[in-house]
């Protein structure tokens, strides 16, 4: 029996495939080269999470793998009508990232609330000046996304006395449904985007719903950068609508160095690592290969996306 014939969309540094090794055939491309490989291919490993070069390749002729895989959360970087429609089998990192992101909203929360940058600040210019800080125990957040990552934020803020809302795009047992929404952002100390990008989450945080936000709520996204009308966001804050942001996600990735956001008061601009922890990309490498060996031997995968919606379904 002939090898099956990995694909992998590489970025430096590449992944180790440990186990792999010898079984299979292992070939690395680049977007220059990926429609070319695509046909010939059984799975397709997307490492370089961050392009969009699928969307692009995957309608061309000839077959197609079988199982795509994303080392990301997210799959609207790869997906595309075609692949929507298609037999092939879509997996994501599911599981990896949840509690590295709840921590890193957990040191936003607390590093405003505790006043740490102007500490810092003060620090630097040599001046003692005593302060008042703010208590987060008994505070409110609200949380948009109800899958791992985001019940992951509602855990962590728990420990710390925050009483947090999931927010999913139906409702059930507690889980708020998009309806309750706009009543909970009213009441909300902590707003945290965690919801993956659809149709129905696109621009979801515009002017209406910044407006709609305590003068003294603070907004935080770990999701994806189109959840949020970026224009909206600055105008919410230079009209101090709300008190504070932090962008982890953009539209445009990486943040071009003359981007007006990095300057404007007020928002914390973090290059996309809110669930980058040391060694993220060995148990990225390491997940894969468990669930390679699943499908080689024909078990049923874990983390398969629903194509049409975007993610993968919760239970």
């Amino acid at each position: 029996m002939s090898k099956k014939i990995l694909l992998v969309l590489n970025t430096d540094p590449p992944p180790r495939l440990g186990r792999l090794t010898g079984r299979t055939r292992i070939l690395h491309t680049d977007a220059s080269s990926l429609a070319e490989h695509l046909p010939h291919a059984d799975v397709l490993l997307v490492w370089d999470f961050t392009s969009r070069a699928v969307r692009d390749a995957w309608p061309g002729e000839g077959p197609r793998p079988r199982w795509v895989h994303t080392a990301s959360a997210g799959v609207d970087h790869l997906m595309c009508p075609e692949l929507a429609a298609s037999d092939t089998l879509v997996t994501n990192a599911r599981g990896v990232f949840d509690q590295p992101i709840a921590e890193y909203v957990a040191a936003l929360v607390l590093s405003w609330a505790k006043d740490l940058p102007q500490t810092g600040e003060l620090q630097r210019a040599h001046e003692w000046r005593h302060r008042e800080t703010q208590r987060v125990a008994g505070t409110r957040a609200v949380v948009v996304g109800s899958g791992p990552i985001g019940q992951a934020i509602v855990g962590t803020l728990g420990a710390l006395g925050i009483t947090a809302a999931l927010v999913g795009r139906t409702p059930r047992s507690g889980i708020h449904g998009p309806d309750d929404l706009d009543r909970l952002l009213s009441r909300a100390d902590w707003v945290i985007a965690a919801a993956p990008l659809t149709e129905t989450t696109y621009g979801m945080f515009d002017a209406r719903r910044f407006g709609i936000m305590q003068p003294s709520a603070r907004f935080i996204n770990v999701g994806r950068g189109p959840l949020v009308v970026e224009d909206a966001l600055v105008e919410a804050l230079s009209r101090q609508w709300i008190a504070g942001a932090a962008l982890d996600v953009f539209d445009r990735e990486p943040l071009p160095p003359d981007d007006p956001l990095w300057d404007v008061p007020g928002l914390v601009v973090s290059p996309h690592m809110s669930g980058d922890t040391v060694g993220w990309r060995d148990e990225l490498g390491a997940q894969f290969v468990e669930l390679y060996e699943l499908w080689e031997a024909g078990k049923p995968l874990p983390n398969v996306v629903d194509k049409k919606r975007g993610y993968v379904p919760g239970h």
